[in-house]
């Protein structure tokens, strides 16, 4: 697969999660696929997914940068968002923040097989600060 297949796949992958549309997921997730080291498969991915978009409602993966050397994507994703109720650990409840994801992803016959993920909390933590 070249970069320029893999880039569409990929944004289509992230337009995918925005329209939460999870009847298309194993279009773009294998079915083995593990999280940070923790084996979900296409169902624990996707009750993942749910569970942060319960908890985030107006949650939208905006790609900031993007670089494709197959099999292999790296995104850096911006999120502006209210987090019902405690988010990371960090008591949210409503307040409007905005962090970035630095994820990693590695590809297998089209379809994500691994994803490396880490989310700025000091970035939360910064603007939950007194003063802020």
């Amino acid at each position: 697969m070249d970069r320029n297949a893999l880039e569409r796949i990929y944004r289509g992958y992230i337009d995918c999660l925005n329209g939460q549309e999870w009847s298309r997921l194993a279009e773009f997730v294998a079915d083995d696929a593990v999280h940070n080291g923790r084996p979900l498969g296409i169902a624990g991915y996707r009750a993942m997914l749910e569970t942060d978009f319960a908890s985030i409602p107006d949650l939208v993966f905006t790609i900031e940068r993007l670089a494709c050397d197959p099999p292999h994507v790296a995104s850096r994703l911006l999120f502006d968002c209210q987090p019902k109720n405690v988010f990371l650990g960090l008591p949210i409840h409503g307040r409007r923040i905005s962090f970035a994801e630095n994820v990693f992803y590695r590809f297998r016959d089209g379809r994500i097989c691994e994803v490396w993920s880490v989310l700025d909390k000091a970035a939360i933590e910064a603007q939950l600060a007194p003063g802020h």
